[in-house]
């Protein structure tokens, strides 16, 4: 059997409505390239019947694999796992909704032949989204650039191609909260852009609705940056500072003039401001102790239900997979 040269993992979580589509337009690019190739989609715990959909086509494509999560693990769970069990020289992760275009892969290969190591896809339009969308978003990457030491790339997505070698590098960050992009960035190795026009969702829905892109921002923004914590002393010294000068003014009046202090409300008012400035900083303190806690436990990354198509030796440091699916329990029908 001819050596993979090209591995490109697609994460999956309810997408039944575009998972065939997806299918044929990466096929009909990775045909195009002539090299052996991979396609290895995650299933991140889909409620509907992306698994059973995957499967069918893994029962007449021997490319094309498939690795079943127990339950839903995150969409960046999901990419490393992908990313554990590629075996290609190259690994291309692209989500299933076409928003990222599979024909921009050539590009990538082609630069990645140049001779470098991470190509990531940068956005030079985003269609069909919504203008609170498109400014948040770049706001985002921009405070994140601010905020931390590792340069990483603004409009980028999880849309890349690395190499073997960044892989097999990322395979040993063992981090539970993860922020993929933004490990493969502290990583190094030389990297550049493919510039893209972001295409509009071919079917079904955002699988990341505001909360979650709140969730994922903290996450991202807890994971290479301890400035939240800075932010915190720097806010709290200045209260205090404050404080005390109000303090020494009262007693001033108090001692030295024939003033009365007055202002009970506003004084509440004040108590109330300070007190809520003080729960939000240890709420920010409280969100870095929750992820020590994580990663305190030493839980397993993923658990696999299932593996399909796959001939493998062993399992991934990260991973539990559940021995000799029985049908009686696991059927294949959703």
């Amino acid at each position: 059997m001819k050596k993979t040269v090209i591995s490109v993992v697609v994460p999956v979580y309810n997408e039944e409505a575009v998972i065939h589509e997806s299918y044929s337009r990466l096929k009909g690019v990775m045909e195009g390239l002539d090299e052996p190739y991979e396609v290895i989609f995650v299933n991140d715990g889909s409620r509907d019947a992306t698994p059973v959909i995957i499967r069918d086509i893994c029962k007449s494509d021997p490319t094309v694999r498939l690795i079943d999560f127990a339950r839903n693990f995150g969409h960046q769970t999901a990419i490393t796992a992908g990313m554990d069990y590629a075996s290609g020289d190259a690994v291309v992760v692209i989500d299933a909704d076409l928003q990222d275009p599979p024909e921009v892969i050539p590009e990538m290969i082609a630069t990645w032949r140049e001779g470098f190591d991470v190509v990531y896809g940068q956005r030079a339009q985003r269609k069909g989204e919504t203008l609170f969308k498109r400014f948040t978003s770049a706001a985002f990457y921009r405070i994140l650039q601010k905020l931390t030491d590792v340069e990483i790339p603004v409009d980028t997505g999880d849309f890349r191609l690395i190499d073997r070698k960044v892989c097999d590098a990322l395979k040993r960050v063992k981090e539970r909260n993860r922020y993929v992009r933004g490990i493969i960035s502290w990583l190094g190795f030389r990297q550049t852009g493919v510039e893209f026009v972001r295409e509009k969702r071919f079917a079904g829905e955002t699988k990341y609705p505001l909360k979650k892109m709140l969730r994922f921002a903290f996450d991202a923004i807890t994971s290479f940056s301890y400035k939240p914590l800075k932010v915190a002393t720097y806010i709290g010294s200045t209260v205090s500072l404050g404080g005390f000068a109000y303090l020494l003014v009262v007693l001033y009046l108090k001692l030295f003039t024939t003033a009365t202090v007055t202002g009970w409300a506003s004084m509440m008012a004040v108590t109330l401001f300070f007190n809520g400035v003080v729960l939000m900083m240890l709420g920010i303190i409280g969100e870095y102790i929750g992820r020590i806690y994580d990663e305190a436990k030493g839980r397993p990354l993923y658990v696999v239900r299932e593996e399909v198509n796959f001939a493998r030796a062993e399992t991934p440091a990260k991973a539990v997979v559940i021995p000799e699916k029985d049908e009686e329990h696991y059927p294949l029908a959703a």
